[in-house]
């Protein structure tokens, strides 16, 4: 009788002790294939299976717009939202197509000459898109200039720009990630690393780097020296990436996988500060979620939006 006791307490206890979300909203009720937040969580932008991408307003949890990508409504894989919420980014295979948030007006659409891979778009409607081949298009809309950047020398996984457009960051399969200026294609940093980089992020100012690996090399990087500031302290085989995210004040970074998980890490230092997983919906098909975006809503909130349709908001760690 007494291990019996002690069974239910210790999980009662489990139970008791595992962090829950401060809020959660549950956004669509669709499959998606991808989203983006903001970088205050007061936007968030998903590409649905069924009903093209819906802009939603968060706070007021009202949907702003739905946009159709390209000619035919082609399936979009991945998003962005500029820094400043002035403009939002949509990836199809074949295309990018630019969208000014204060209207939902259309600013463009453009055909890719590879297979689109990674777009990221700054706060003056530049784009920035990884491709299949290997290059790297750095689109500037507003003075109708383009570069295409050859870099790498295969497939480009990530791509990052900083909030004013003047630095990139790209992550491929030839185990690179390079930092370049996207306005003359000209290389500014240049690691490398043992494995294909997958995931890259630069914060607002492009003062760091972030740099996630396939295996479970994940550093963060100061640009001006090219030296590494840290590297993320993880205790387990693999790990990679789909979300990254500097906090506002740059001493933390927000993380998400494709395993449900959001983790919190001390900039300085590559320690886990705090780790949760993003709810499953009672109609999920699947057991697992992934971590589509991540923002700092506050200096007291993170926010989260993964693909199975949840926004969820969580404290941010005291240390």
């Amino acid at each position: 009788m007494k291990k019996i006791f002690l069974v239910i307490f210790y999980t009662l206890l489990l139970s008791a002790c595992q962090p829950q979300a401060l809020d959660t909203q549950e956004l669509i009720f669709e499959p998606s294939y991808d989203a983006s937040l903001s970088s205050q969580g007061d936007l968030a932008l998903v590409s649905t299976a069924n009903n093209g991408l819906q802009l939603w307003d968060l706070h007021k949890q009202t949907q702003l717009f739905t946009w159709r990508h390209g000619e035919a409504g082609a399936s979009v894989f991945d998003t962005a939202i500029s820094e400043n919420q002035a403009y939002a980014a949509s990836l199809s295979r074949d295309s990018v197509g630019l969208w000014r948030i204060s209207d939902g007006h259309s600013l463009g659409w453009w055909s890719l000459p590879s297979s689109g891979q990674s777009v990221d778009v700054a706060n003056n409607g530049a784009l920035l898109i990884g491709l299949n081949d290997g290059s790297v298009m750095s689109l500037r809309p507003n003075s109708r200039t383009l570069i295409k950047f050859l870099g790498h020398s295969e497939k480009v996984n990530s791509v990052s720009l900083s909030s004013d457009g003047g630095l990139a960051l790209t992550g491929s399969n030839d185990k690179h990630a390079i930092l370049w200026n996207p306005s003359s294609g000209q290389p500014i940093q240049d690691w490398q690393l043992d494995n294909r980089v997958i995931k890259v992020k630069l914060n607002a100012s492009g003062n760091y780097a972030f740099i996630g690996d396939s295996t479970k090399v994940a550093q963060i990087m100061d640009n001006a020296t090219g030296e590494v500031i840290s590297q993320l302290n993880i205790h387990r085989r693999k790990m990679n990436f789909s979300a990254a995210r500097f906090s506002s004040d740059d001493r933390q970074l927000i993380t998400g996988t494709p395993a449900r998980e959001l983790i919190v890490w001390q900039v300085k230092t590559g320690e886990k500060l705090a780790k949760w997983q993003v709810q499953r919906t009672k109609h999920a098909q699947i057991k697992g979620a992934v971590v589509y975006s991540v923002a700092n809503k506050d200096p007291d909130r993170i926010i989260s939006i993964s693909s199975n349709g949840l926004v969820e908001t969580w404290p941010v760690p005291v240390h």
